[in-house]
């Protein structure tokens, strides 16, 4: 089994692909956003999808179910007041009113362990339905 790392207060396991392609996305920019699930007979934490470098944020919206919660990062370029670009890491827990009342608090209680795991997020988002994790929500945080 490949290497994992343990998020002790669930008993969770965030498998070494999900830190890999965080980094690849960080440093790399060969993602622009990545989807996480938990597959609760295993207790791992996974990458469900990843967006290529060309995806937008409209694709990372479109990605998430609308009845089941999921863990997303996104990489957010933009450009300062003053002229300088600038890329921002959001971290997203999405957890829509249609999911089950098990998996919304089997992801509330392990963000927490994921978010350690993944060094450099700057802005963490919650939603439970599209309005709340919109394109201008995401621009207001770097403001």
């Amino acid at each position: 089994m490949a290497m994992a790392f343990k998020m002790a207060t669930t008993g969770m396991w965030v498998t070494e692909e999900c830190k890999n392609s965080f980094m690849e996305m960080k440093w790399k920019k060969v993602h622009r956003f990545i989807v996480f699930k938990i597959d609760e007979g295993s207790r791992l934490v996974t990458v469900d999808k990843v967006g290529g470098p060309g995806e937008g944020y409209e694709q990372l919206a479109a990605s998430l179910p609308k009845d089941d919660c999921r863990y997303a990062v996104f990489d957010f370029d933009f450009v300062t007041v003053d002229n300088c670009r600038k890329s921002k890491i959001f971290f997203i827990a999405w957890s829509p009113e249609e999911s089950r009342i098990r998996a919304k608090m089997l992801y509330a209680t392990s963000k927490d362990g994921l978010r350690r795991v993944l060094d450099g997020i700057h802005y963490e988002v919650q939603a439970t339905d599209p309005t709340e994790m919109g394109m201008d929500v995401i621009q207001d945080r770097v403001k």
